[in-house]
Parts: C-alpha cells; sequence; structure tokens
C-alpha cells in the first residue's frame, strides 16, 4: 500500500470530519477535488489511485492539473483556487503524518493562487423591483410560494444555501419580526424584516400551515428546494419581467453564493435625503470578511444609500472633504467681552 492511500482515508475520516467537525458542503467540495486530481493523476501516470504516492502528486502535475481545469474544464480562476486550497489543506496534513515526502509538500504548498479580477456588484431599482416580484402568478400556490421567496431574497440578502435552510419555525413575526438564520461556518445571526415582507410572509405561513420543522418553501412533494431549483426560478421571473421592464435586459439577476453577493442586482435604493432603511441595507448581511464588507458597502454608495451632508437623515457635523468639525464660535461684541 502507498503512502496516499491511508493518508486520504485519514484526511477525510479524521482531520475534516472528527477533529474539524466540517459541514456536508465542505467534505462534498474537497472529494470532488481529490475525484478530479485522481482521474487526472491516472491519465498523466498510468497507475491506479491505490498504486500513486506521495511523490507521484509532486507540484508539476499538481500545476498541470489546476491548467486542466482551466483550459479543459473551463473552470474560472476562483474555481481553480478553491481546488487548490482543498489540496493544500490535504498536503498540510500529510507533512507531519508523512516527514519523509517533506520536499515534495513543501513545492506543493509553494503554489500560489492565482489573482483574478471582481465582477462589479450591480443592483436594481425600484421599477425593476417591482417587475419582478409581479412576475410570479399569484392565483397559483406555487406562485403565491416564490413571490414570498423573492421577496425574502431581495429584502434580506440571505444566501441561496441559507434561503433552502430556513424552516417554517425561523421566521418570527411577532415583536422584533425577523428571521434566524444559520450562514457559512455556522454562524447564525437575525435578519429584520420590513413591513412588506411580513405581510407576504404572513399570508404565505396562513397557507403553508407547516410544522416548526418543515422547510419554509417547500416543493410540491414537501422536500426543500434546491439552490438549482432557486436559480432556475429567477431565471424564469426574470425573463417574464422582461416584457414590462426591459431595463433588466442590461443586468444579470442570478442567486450567488459568495459573500458580499448575496442576491446579485437585486437591493433597493434609498432616496437622496431620505433615511436609509437599515434592513434594506442587507448586503453586508453576514459578512465575515473585510473585503466582503467592503463590496458591500461599495454597492450601498453607488445606490445613493450614503448621501452626502448627512447621516441617518439628519444633517451632518461633518462637511465634505473635511476630517474634523469645525470648533465652536463663540458670541462676543464689538467692544469686547
Amino acid at each position: 500500500m502507498t503512502a496516499i492511500a491511508p493518508a486520504l482515508q485519514a484526511f477525510f475520516t479524521d482531520r475534516l470530519i472528527t477533529q474539524r467537525n466540517a459541514s456536508p458542503e465542505t467534505i462534498a467540495a474537497y472529494r470532488d477535488t481529490f475525484r478530479l486530481l485522481l482521474r487526472f493523476a491516472h491519465a498523466q501516470t498510468g497507475k491506479q489511485p491505490f498504486e500513486l504516492d506521495i511523490d507521484d502528486l509532486d507540484a508539476p502535475l499538481i500545476g498541470a492539473f489546476l491548467s486542466h481545469l482551466e483550459r479543459e474544464r473551463g473552470n474560472s480562476p476562483r474555481t481553480r483556487n478553491a481546488r487548490l486550497g482543498a489540496i493544500h489543506s490535504f498536503y498540510r496534513f500529510a507533512a507531519f503524518e508523512h516527514p519523509e515526502h517533506a520536499h515534495t509538500i513543501a513545492r506543493v504548498m509553494a503554489i500560489p493562487t492565482k489573482r483574478h479580477q471582481r465582477s462589479t456588484v450591480s443592483y436594481l431599482d425600484l421599477s425593476e423591483i417591482k417587475a419582478l416580484l409581479a412576475a410570479p402568478d399569484r392565483g397559483t400556490w406555487l406562485g403565491r410560494r416564490d413571490r414570498a421567496l423573492l421577496a425574502l431574497m431581495i429584502q434580506t440578502g440571505v444566501r441561496v444555501s441559507e434561503l433552502t435552510r430556513l424552516h417554517v419555525g425561523d421566521v418570527h413575526l411577532g415583536a422584533g419580526r425577523h428571521i434566524r438564520v444559520e450562514g457559512k461556518g455556522r454562524k447564525r445571526r437575525a435578519t429584520p424584516l420590513t413591513g412588506e415582507t411580513v405581510a407576504l410572509l404572513r399570508q404565505w405561513l396562513a397557507e403553508r400551515a407547516g410544522a416548526p420543522e418543515d422547510p419554509l418553501f417547500p416543493t410540491r412533494q414537501g422536500r426543500a428546494l434546491s439552490r438549482y431549483t432557486v436559480g432556475l426560478l429567477i431565471s424564469k421571473y426574470t425573463d417574464a419581467a422582461l416584457v414590462g421592464c426591459p431595463s433588466l435586459m442590461a443586468k444579470r439577476v442570478t442567486p450567488l453564493s459568495r459573500p458580499g453577493a448575496r442576491f446579485r442586482c437585486c437591493h433597493r435604493p434609498v432616496s437622496p435625503g431620505r433615511s436609509p432603511n437599515p434592513p434594506y441595507q442587507s448586503l453586508g448581511n453576514g459578512l465575515s470578511t473585510v473585503a466582503g464588507v467592503r463590496r458591500g458597502s461599495q454597492v450601498a454608495m453607488g445606490m445613493g444609500s450614503c448621501c452626502p451632508g448627512r447621516r441617518n437623515g439628519r444633517p451632518s457635523r461633518f462637511r465634505s472633504g473635511r476630517t474634523r468639525p469645525r470648533p465652536p464660535r463663540y458670541a462676543t461684541s464689538r467692544s469686547g467681552w
């Protein structure tokens, strides 16, 4: 038996499951990475996966595998970096289990992540949001479900994975109305709701009539929606809204799971001179990185939620371009004190 087989098994069973208690999504992503890597190594070396050794998966082969992902499989640099992160995690674990392969492991760990351009996160204006919410057929059960789903995503900015994991008991419409969300990294948070969303959810819950542990937005069979299904629904209603709102043609409305862009293009702008409504500023909701919060704040500024010279709907003491407030003036008479 070679070193790669027991090391891979120990990495998944001991490291990820027992020690780190990784989520099923993380384990599945790491499994897919090594499934692709072992198939590529088999094609390059002619060895079966159980015959491979750590020295067979050296830095040149890992580099060729990353190039294969981008050129032949058409993966983006972001996906390429995610695959490399899984490989680095395994080799970091293998360095303590198999120090005899330290040189090979060090060369693999030296492979850097690839820089890439970040797309601009845009938003929909109020007319486009209304057109999107008017697309579902309110005369059907599925249409009423989809309208409540879209309204909740637009207002709260939750991830698609967070939305599909919501249960009936996670919605609180009483005092301090909010939804309880379990986000990335098992972080829990409470996201506030506005009056329009509360009215839609109250109607939907009365029709849904489910137990607290039932999914909030189920399928016809009562199961939770998948992320793929939510993406299809958004594409369907975006195409339907194009008839009454042609400006949607210039925007790409998609549900994304990366930080900083929850429900892309769907955030309500705040008119200049008005107090911004905190629940609508949901782009930074649940962000755990400084970069994600920075991208969210850039979108909020582009939407007009940051009005120059005003703060929380009131005139600010600070003028544009000044870093310190003006000192107070003291009343004096012409003849002195």
